[in-house]
């Protein structure tokens, strides 16, 4: 489970998140929404414990800072972060064995069986198309099998083919009780998945929805009811 408390990010006397609280519950996937600059990636990197901020954020009932969280979570961001001069194959070994995961290369070979980059192995991350980039950050984060798992647009760099595959397997982690939470743009490639959302404009949750209570009103009319008709 991921909890966020009440966070505040400020920069100088702005503030790109205000008093801002959600839960991504176990066995469900939760989408964070939000125009551009409604403070979605301060949101997303206050989670991962790249920012500081005012409130608390808990993984798993753990601060997010903490060796115990770390070791529950897992963490895809928008852009991929590779070392250039590893191959495939080198970044599961050096992430197993920071996590002590026994089964990480297990998880890691069929995981990389679904996503196609099994035979390229060999190559290096600057090697690696942006979409074997994505596609293997995902296979980083999740070989040491975390319960909470937090994505930045997902989907950038995939082809068709392989978008059909990661929401199969995000479905997949929805069913072994997994906490998902997604920021994403992107309301119509999640349309089916989704079961909480939250709405966030101009650093503040406006709106939160469930699945079970969303009535005759799509997600992306109150999105845009919420937002003003601003795109993001």
């Amino acid at each position: 489970m991921i909890e966020v408390y009440h966070v505040t990010k400020k920069y100088g006397s702005f503030k790109a998140v205000d008093d801002l609280s959600l839960t991504a519950n176990n066995g469900r996937i939760t989408i964070l929404l939000g125009p551009n600059g409604a403070g979605k990636s301060t949101t997303i990197k206050s989670i991962a414990g790249l920012l500081k901020f005012d409130g608390k954020i808990l993984i798993d009932g753990f601060p997010n800072s903490s060796i115990d969280a770390k070791r529950r979570f897992g963490y895809i961001p928008e852009t991929p972060v590779l070392y250039d001069q590893l191959t495939i194959r080198e970044h599961i070994q050096f992430i197993s064995r920071a996590y002590q995961s026994e089964q990480g290369e297990t998880r890691a070979q069929a995981l990389l069986e679904r996503l196609e980059l099994a035979d390229k192995t060999k190559k290096t991350a600057r090697e690696l198309s942006k979409g074997m980039s994505q596609k293997l950050s995902m296979v980083l984060a999740l070989l040491a099998d975390p319960d909470s798992i937090l994505i930045d647009e997902p989907m950038i760099g995939l082809d068709p083919a392989a978008i059909e595959t990661v929401l199969q397997l995000l479905k997949e982690l929805r069913d072994e009780g997994k906490s998902i939470l997604i920021s994403t743009h992107i309301i119509d490639m999640f349309e089916s998945l989704w079961d909480d959302a939250y709405i966030l404009h101009q650093g503040k949750i406006v709106r939160e929805v469930r699945r079970e209570d969303l009535g005759d009103q799509s997600l992306k009319e109150i999105f845009f009811a919420c937002t003003q008709g601003e795109q993001g």
